[in-house]
């Protein structure tokens, strides 16, 4: 679940969830950190630097739109 009481994420980093939101949808609930960094890279608009998406994913983790289960990461529904 989404956390309502803290500040709105970035746009940039909204759609970064939505980016991956995609590789969700090729059969798995979960991914790998590494796996998630590189499908933003290579897919989202926003994200250019390794860095970027590191941030973008740690944020997502920070605010509850993913979580990380037993070294994977899961979209919170």
């Amino acid at each position: 679940m989404k956390h309502t009481d803290q500040p709105p994420l970035p746009d940039w980093v909204q759609s970064a969830y939505q980016t991956l939101k995609r590789a969700y949808t090729s059969g798995t609930d979960e991914l790998a950190r590494t796996e998630a960094h590189e499908f933003l890279l290579a897919e989202s608009e926003n994200i250019e630097e390794h860095a970027d998406a590191v941030y973008a994913v740690d944020r997502l983790l920070d605010c509850g739109w993913i979580y990380e289960a037993n070294g994977q990461l899961r979209k919170t529904e």
